[in-house]
């Protein structure tokens, strides 16, 4: 396999050059945009295999970004925001992003983010839950079929994973970094916040009382015996 490609956008030059530097450090391939319409043409022009997208863009938002790219086909985003503001963190994973990192943020923790996206994007879809492939789940009033990953409502692609992932371990208790090495492959701390706005997201598709927070420990999903 070639080099990896990754499309790094940013209105700020000082910001894309320097992710894009260390990113090139790193053996990637990378393209830089300054503003949501160039974005979104290079995406269609250069099919990276991985979008670093700030939220905050001329023209159009990184938001409306994620949208345009995610419907032309599946792609890795790993967004960046000046603002920890949970609404904007909810509608960025909402329309396809698989995380994201608040400025001001490190380029070793950028890095690393990126190496575990593009593994977790090259992991057969069957394998992110380890879960059993003939697993059809009733989950309140929504089935879900984690063999032909089918869902009664709109999911993203890590969204469904951490359900998956859940979902395979019934009302067991889950440590968020058990989640994080499960469903995103992180071997490390630096994302439970990560595990926290998915864990949200999810609840406001699927109802608040289906994933249940075990206190001191993490998440636990309420299948119905």
């Amino acid at each position: 396999m070639g080099s990896r490609r990754v499309l790094v956008v940013d209105d700020d030059v000082t910001i894309a050059d320097s992710v894009a530097a260390r990113l090139r450090a790193e053996g990637f391939e990378v393209g830089t945009a300054p503003d949501g319409p160039r974005a979104v043409e290079a995406c269609r022009r250069d099919r990276p295999d991985l979008v670093v997208l700030d939220v905050m863009l001329p023209g159009f938002d990184g938001l409306e970004v994620c949208r345009r790219i995610q419907a032309d086909r599946p792609v890795p985003v790993l967004m960046l925001t000046a603002r920890a503001d949970e609404t904007d963190l909810l509608v960025g994973l909402g329309v396809g992003a698989d995380d994201y990192l608040t400025k001001p943020f490190s380029m070793r923790e950028l890095v690393a983010r990126v190496h575990a996206l593009l593994r977790r994007a090259d992991r057969p879809a069957s394998s992110a839950g380890g879960q059993d492939t003939g697993a059809r789940v009733a989950l309140g009033e929504v089935w879900v079929d984690l063999a032909e990953r089918r869902v009664e409502i709109h999911l993203t692609r890590t969204e469904f994973d951490l359900l998956a992932f859940l979902a395979a371990r019934p009302r067991v208790a889950l440590s968020r970094e058990a989640l994080l090495a499960g469903v995103w492959g992180w071997e490390d701390e630096a994302g439970n916040r990560t595990v926290d706005s998915h864990i949200k997201a999810l609840r406001r598709k699927l109802g608040p009382e289906l994933i249940r927070t075990v206190h001191g420990v993490g998440y636990a999903l309420e299948v119905p015996r």
